[in-house]
């Protein structure tokens, strides 16, 4: 069913008592639906719409920077892995069974939000398939559902040509016209080189698209090592010849991990200059992506959930901080400066995913905050403890 706000759920005026990082508590006042003060405990007199949050730990909401919130069966009953198990394998199963289980549609589509609220995400950016069956009608779905929340929740929308943009005609117009959607802010695109086997075109065309609409490239990217290298430099010369600086991403982006460290340097140091970000949903079966390397070349990574209970893996939770404890586990991160890293790039450092300068709880922000009964941000990423209140722009979205 589609998430309208419950009329339990209210705009709250101030925090009481919690912990923001795992600092001495503070009074949290929040105005039209931003950080006005951050005060000393009791500063104010109680008033209404307050919450006492009892010493815990705040966080800024989290960010999911890479999900696909159309094509979920969550909710359904369960669905049986099927077809098979390469790229191509999983796009035509889906393409076989999607219509039969609802996807796109708005319940579908809400049911995943419903999800990542639960688990403190307040703001998303979700890949929506883009193709000749079913045009358009994700992007309407994802947006419908979206906007049962009010703006407290905010879903920028990649439009994704997953089953190719040149082997398939008329997808180039579909992207045009997705472009032309309020909600969408991005341009998609998938594996140039093995799923179109034309990776200069794919390349050129999504990236002269997005130039000409103003609007940016998330470009999912499987291919290994010098394949998928090669394609990165392609994409990082057009970043750069086009003006796109700082609005092309690449999402997985496995060859980074896979080059020789050397090759790697000088790929991410071209990355960096151009202002080329990545994500990751921190595969356990390959490499994870440096994140020292990423940071000392500029490059911004983001984390995200990727498809959950799809028709691609039943996995997923919709936990973003679940991704990020993966990441840093199967990283071999156990030092507190590189845990809480980790941690805020599931929150504050993930401001770019979506388009913003500050996602902190910080006067002026936008009053995104997540409350867990937790000592600290380390302890928060590797006990993972439930949500306890979830605020999306001032409005309280979910309570445990």
């Amino acid at each position: 069913m589609t998430p309208t706000p419950s009329p339990a759920f209210f705009d709250v005026t101030r925090l009481r008592r919690v912990r923001p990082w795992g600092g001495d508590p503070v009074d949290i006042v929040i105005e039209d639906g931003r950080i006005a003060r951050v005060a000393p405990v009791g500063s104010d007199p109680v008033g209404a719409r307050e919450f006492d949050g009892r010493g815990m730990l705040a966080l800024p909401g989290i960010i999911n920077a890479h999900a696909h919130v159309d094509k979920s069966w969550w909710g359904l009953p369960w669905q049986s892995y099927g077809g098979e198990s390469s790229t191509e394998g999983r796009i035509r199963h889906e393409r076989d069974r999607r219509e039969a289980l609802g996807i796109p549609s708005v319940p579908r589509a809400a049911r995943v939000l419903a999800e990542l609220v639960r688990h403190g995400t307040t703001a998303i950016r979700s890949h929506v398939d883009v193709d000749a069956g079913i045009g358009l009608s994700g992007i309407d779905a994802v947006a419908e559902a979206a906007a049962a929340y009010g703006g407290a929740v905010e879903v920028q929308i990649v439009a994704f040509p997953q089953d190719g943009v040149l082997r398939r005609s008329g997808v180039l117009d579909l992207l045009r016209a997705a472009a032309a959607h309020d909600a969408v802010r991005w341009i998609g695109g998938l594996d140039p080189a093995t799923i179109d086997r034309d990776p200069v075109g794919q390349i050129d065309a999504i990236t002269a698209l997005a130039a000409d609409t103003g609007r940016g490239v998330d470009i999912h990217l499987h291919d290994p090592a010098e394949l998928g290298a090669f394609q990165i430099e392609l994409i990082v010369e057009r970043a750069v010849r086009l003006g796109l600086q700082g609005r092309v991403n690449i999402a997985h982006g496995f060859a980074v991990a896979q080059l020789d460290p050397a090759r790697r340097r000088d790929l991410l140091a071209a990355m960096g200059e151009a202002g080329v970000s990545m994500t990751t949903v921190a595969p356990l079966r390959l490499p994870q992506l440096p994140l020292d390397e990423l940071d000392a070349a500029g490059v911004r990574l983001g984390l995200g959930t990727d498809g959950i209970r799809d028709l691609w893996s039943p996995y997923g939770t919709g936990d973003t901080l679940g991704i990020a404890w993966q990441y840093a586990r199967a990283g071999g991160l156990v030092r507190d400066d590189d845990l809480l890293r980790v941690v805020q790039l599931a929150t504050s450092a993930g401001a770019w995913a979506v388009g913003r300068d500050t996602h902190d709880l910080v006067e002026g922000a936008r009053a995104d905050i997540v409350l867990v009964d937790a000592e600290n941000p380390m302890d928060a990423l590797v006990r993972q403890p439930e949500r306890a209140l979830v605020i999306g722009g001032g409005r309280v979205l979910h309570v445990a």
